[in-house]
C-alpha cells in the first residue's frame, strides 16, 4: 500500500510535480475502475480526467479516514456512473430469463482483467453496472439501490441475470459446462 500523505500536502499547495506524481501512481488504477463500467475507451478516458479533476478539487475533504485510494476509487465510480447517465442516458434494461440458476457464480475469480472486461463489454449496461457494483466494488444492494435510484429487488434481479449472462458468455467463448 502506498503512503500518499507528502503527495497529498504537496497537491493541496498546489505544487504541479506531485499532482503529476499523485496521476501518474493513480490512472492505472483508476483508469482500470472506468474501464470495467464503460464500453469505449474514449468514454472511461474521460471519467478517468473527470475523476482527477474531482480528486484535485476536493483533497480537503479527504480526511485521511481509510484509505486514499479507495477515496478516489469511489469518485472513479462516481464519475463512470455519471458518464453512463450522461452518455447512454442509462436506464436499468431488466430482461427476464426463464433459465436464471440459483446460488452463487463465482466467474470472475476464474479470468483474466482482460477477459472479465471483454465478458462485460457484452452485457447490457444494466447487469454490467451492478455486477460491477456488488461483485468488484463490494457494495451491498442498499447502496447499489440509493445510487442509482432502483429498488433493492431490481439490483438483486440484475445480479442474477448478469452472472447467469456471464456464464453463458463464457460457455459459449470457452465451449464450457458449466452447471
Amino acid at each position: 500500500m502506498v503512503v500518499y500523505t507528502h503527495i497529498i500536502e504537496a497537491c493541496k499547495k498546489g505544487e504541479y510535480k506531485a499532482q503529476q506524481e499523485l496521476y501518474t501512481t493513480l490512472s492505472p488504477m483508476l483508469f482500470a475502475v472506468c474501464r470495467r463500467y464503460l464500453k469505449r475507451v474514449e468514454d472511461a478516458e474521460d471519467a478517468l480526467v473527470e475523476t482527477f479533476i474531482k480528486i484535485f478539487k476536493n483533497l480537503s475533504k479527504f480526511k485521511g479516514a481509510g484509505s486514499f485510494e479507495g477515496w478516489a476509487k469511489r469518485i472513479a465510480v462516481n464519475e463512470s456512473l455519471m458518464q453512463l447517465r450522461k452518455k447512454q442516458h442509462f436506464h436499468l434494461s431488466i430482461e427476464y430469463a426463464s433459465n436464471v440458476p440459483e446460488g452463487n457464480v463465482d466467474v470472475h475469480d476464474a479470468m483474466s482483467y482482460d477477459e472479465l472486461i471483454i465478458i462485460l463489454d457484452e452485457l447490457p449496461a444494466g447487469y454490467k453496472t451492478i455486477f460491477n457494483l456488488y461483485v468488484i466494488e463490494g457494495f451491498k444492494h442498499k447502496e447499489i439501490a440509493e445510487k442509482l435510484d432502483i429498488s433493492i429487488n431490481t439490483s438483486k434481479s440484475q445480479l442474477i441475470h448478469a452472472k447467469s449472462k456471464i456464464r453463458q458468455l463464457l460457455k459459449k467463448k470457452h465451449n464450457l459446462k458449466l452447471g
